[in-house]
């Protein structure tokens, strides 16, 4: 007995070791595949890099996911420790973009969009975290067990980190055990609808369901997203004030929205904001206006609400930053979107209004579709799916207009990282500094280049995007989330290593 034991143990000796070295390489091999620059520990080099208190020439510390630390100063040497290092020169580090308003439509409607092609885009454009809407894919997000759905559908999918938004619709507006039970299982807030949202199950809600909506998420500090344009009951989809009728005018299409259906909404929703200020019966909730449209009556009627302490913000979206109503060819199904945009004056207004802090942040909605909806053969803005196509292109976008108005990278930076986190509640994300995880895009500002034919999209269908065609200024060269080195020149890492957030 005691000779078998003095031979057996070697061999099993040996063989744990074998074992213990396959699950090190194998654990070495994954964290390779999650990332195009594989170490725990480095540091990222710019003399331009964003942070909270401005811009500085210096060096920010990545070690496991996070930021160690943040060094400022020309000469480095002596400070930076550690061997393994990434010198981006003149190149801008900035805080990864957070965009709070995309569709990705999985499950259900992945010949739209999904999760893998949606995140893949979303890397390549300096993207590393967005917040998924609740509808457009099938089913609706609207309780747990579609929660659940979504977040088994985004398994091993995501190349950025991924959050979801539940809705708020009128079976579960008062229910609050319903929303309780959404809320806890993760959803970072509610988004409703205050129109027909054109999905059979996300019907619209009024400003009382709201009201509603509002209370039940004051006890867990998550806001509230509503898409404000209220229909007049004498609307008819099929009737227009000046008997303008072809249907391949963008002019027709603006018509049926005016901007007096995002000012009916705003102007409905003034009580429910009231009840969110101190003392108010939904205080410790948030009301958020997405991709507002209209800079003149609507944004008043916010200005003022804010101004009365009301917790309140807006969001527009770089295609109302970009276009104007006057650029619209006919028959360019592209651009149609809801809100509609509009003419090139108001453009100007809210260039104004987001430069002076009345609008809060930038989001994408991206919402794409198959391209079959778009009606390109036709051209008819009235029937044409709509929405803007526009994940991998938001940065640059709205640098390269924004340049016109004399923007910062700080501005942009809050824009498009600080709130954006701050809203979907995201504390450790949206700004570079210690402590936050080491999400960045990493760019350079001067840089143009065509958005044509020849350049990589990543886009389910880059076909229908409204941007194509147009020559912008800031390409991302490099996108890190978490550490992770996702996407370097043009190339994505290996394996998707993003995860799901979901409200704790």
């Amino acid at each position: 007995m005691e000779i078998l034991q003095w031979r057996v143990l070697p061999l099993l000796s040996l063989l744990a070791s074998f074992v213990l070295l396959y699950i090190q390489t194998s654990s070495k091999r994954s964290n390779s595949e999650c990332s195009l620059f594989p170490h725990e520990q480095f540091w990222i080099l710019s003399k331009r890099i964003v942070t909270p208190d401005g811009v500085i020439s210096g060096a920010v510390e990545v070690r496991g996911g996070n930021i160690a630390s943040v060094i400022e100063g020309d000469d480095l040497q002596g400070s930076v420790i550690g061997g393994h290092f990434l010198d981006y020169g003149d190149a801008v580090v900035m805080p990864g973009l957070v965009d709070v308003h995309a569709h990705l439509d999985e499950p259900g409607k992945t010949e739209w969009e999904g999760f893998s092609t949606g995140t893949r885009a979303a890397a390549a454009g300096g993207l590393t975290t967005l917040i998924d809407m609740p509808l457009n894919s099938v089913p609706s997000t609207v309780s747990v067990e579609t929660l659940r759905l979504k977040v088994e559908a985004s398994k091993e999918k995501l190349h950025v980190d991924v959050g979801f938004w539940g809705g708020l619709v009128p079976d579960n507006a008062f229910n609050e055990s319903a929303l309780d039970s959404l809320m806890e299982a993760g959803a970072l807030g509610l988004k409703s609808f205050m129109c027909p949202s054109g999905i059979n199950d996300f019907p619209m809600t009024n400003s009382t369901h709201i009201k509603e909506g509002l209370v039940a998420l004051a006890k867990y500090n998550r806001p509230l997203l509503v898409h404000a344009e209220l229909v007049p009951d004498s609307h008819s989809s099929t009737q227009l004030n000046d008997g303008i009728s072809d249907v391949r005018s963008y002019a027709t299409y603006l018509k049926t929205r005016p901007a007096s259906w995002e000012e009916a909404a705003i102007r409905d929703l003034q009580s429910a904001m009231q009840e969110t200020r101190v003392g108010g019966r939904a205080e410790g909730a948030h009301l958020h206006i997405v991709h507002l449209s209209d800079a003149r009556a609507s944004l008043e009627l916010i200005k003022d609400a804010k101004s009365s302490g009301a917790s309140l913000s807006v969001e527009t979206c770089p295609h109302y930053l970009a276009f104007s109503s006057d650029d619209i060819k006919d028959g360019d199904t592209r651009f149609k979107c809801a809100p509609p945009i509009r003419d090139e004056d108001n453009r100007q207004n809210l260039w104004n209004a987001l430069l002076e802090g009345h609008i809060d942040l930038v989001s994408s909605d991206h919402s794409p579709s198959a391209p079959e909806l778009k009606l390109f053969g036709e051209g008819d803005f009235m029937r044409a799916w709509g929405g803007i196509s526009s994940l991998q292109f938001v940065l640059p976008v709205t640098w390269s207009y924004g340049l016109k108005h004399g923007i910062t990278l700080t501005q942009l930076s809050k824009w498009w990282s600080e709130r954006p986190a701050k809203l979907a509640g995201q504390d450790q994300k949206g700004a570079i500094k210690t402590g936050n995880h080491a999400d960045f895009v990493v760019w350079e500002p001067e840089m143009e280049f065509e958005l044509d034919e020849s350049h990589n999209i990543y886009h389910r269908h880059p076909n229908i995007s409204a941007y194509i065609g147009t020559r912008l200024s800031g390409k991302v060269l490099s996108t890190f989330v978490r550490g992770n080195l996702v996407f370097s020149d043009g190339e994505h890492a290996p394996k998707a290593c993003g995860v799901p957030i979901l409200a704790k």
